[in-house]
C-alpha cells in the first residue's frame, strides 16, 4: 500500500476544535476518516512549531489519499501536506529504470 507522510497545520479555528476535542479525539477522527477509504494510520505525533501533527498513514492508492486531502482542506480548519514515501526497494527499482533527459538550455 502506499506510503503518506502528512505535515499538518491547525488554523486558529482548528485549534480550537483541539482544545476543545483533545488530541485523543482528533486521532479518533483521523483513523475514521482513513478507514473509511481503505487506509490505516501507522503513526501520528502531536508536535509544535512549523508543524501540529505529523502522520504516517497507507492508503490502498493515490486517489484515496487525494479524496482525504481535498476533505481535510476544505474544513479549512488545517493547512497540509501530504509527501509520498518510498521505500529502500522502490527506490532501487527506480535506479534500474533508464531514463533520457535533457536538461534545459542543454
Amino acid at each position: 500500500m502506499p506510503k503518506f507522510l502528512i505535515q499538518a497545520t491547525y488554523t486558529p479555528e482548528g485549534t480550537r476544535g483541539l482544545l476543545d476535542e483533545g488530541a485523543s479525539g482528533r486521532r479518533a477522527a483521523v483513523e475514521h476518516v482513513v478507514a473509511g477509504l481503505g487506509g490505516t494510520v501507522e503513526a501520528l505525533y502531536f508536535a509544535f512549531g512549523e508543524d501540529d501533527f505529523v502522520a504516517i498513514i497507507d492508503f490502498p492508492d493515490p486517489v484515496a489519499m487525494a479524496a482525504v486531502s481535498l476533505g481535510v482542506k476544505a474544513s479549512g480548519a488545517l493547512r497540509t501536506r501530504a509527501t509520498p514515501l518510498l521505500t529502500v526497494e522502490e527506490i532501487d527499482e527506480a535506479t534500474r529504470r533508464q531514463v533520457t533527459f535533457r536538461p534545459p538550455g542543454a
